[in-house]
């Protein structure tokens, strides 16, 4: 797979607005390895490798462990994941696969549940984010490095 374009010189401008809501992301206050499991279960199920590569990594890297993230894609059948967590990569593919589908209250009830507004607007914040990475690194076929 050929790169089709790199964003960052073709339009620096582009770039640093994504940056924008990273750094927003960065300093939300949301756990660190949460937010590194909404980026690779989103990544995962819009089948973006770039994005899993890279966050399987900086997942890796803060200390979340291998385990947990090979059974990522099975979080419900697995007892490893808190339900606080379950609520989140629930809302996450809730928003990632909306297309048709609109977030039910059943999911939107569960996230509040668990999570204070402030972490549900982050939440979703991450969600949208990394969606958006994914899109650009799959139609730009990124290479993974």
């Amino acid at each position: 797979m050929k790169e089709r374009l790199n964003l960052l010189k073709a339009d620096p401008k582009s770039f640093e607005a994504m940056l924008g809501l990273e750094k927003y992301l960065a300093d939300s206050g949301l756990d660190k390895k949460l937010f590194e499991l909404i980026k690779t279960r989103a990544s995962q199920i819009n089948g973006c490798a770039y994005c899993i590569n890279m966050h399987t990594r900086d997942a890796l890297k803060i200390g979340e462990s291998a385990q947990r993230l090979f059974l990522l894609n099975a979080w419900r059948e697995s007892d490893l994941f808190s339900v606080k967590e379950k609520a989140v990569l629930m809302l996450t593919e809730a928003m990632t696969l909306i297309a048709g589908n609109p977030v039910s209250d059943e999911i939107y009830n569960t996230a509040k549940e668990h999570l204070s507004d402030k972490e549900i607007a982050s939440v979703i914040m991450a969600i949208v984010a990394i969606n958006g990475w994914n899109r650009i690194a799959i139609t730009l076929q990124t290479p993974l490095d």
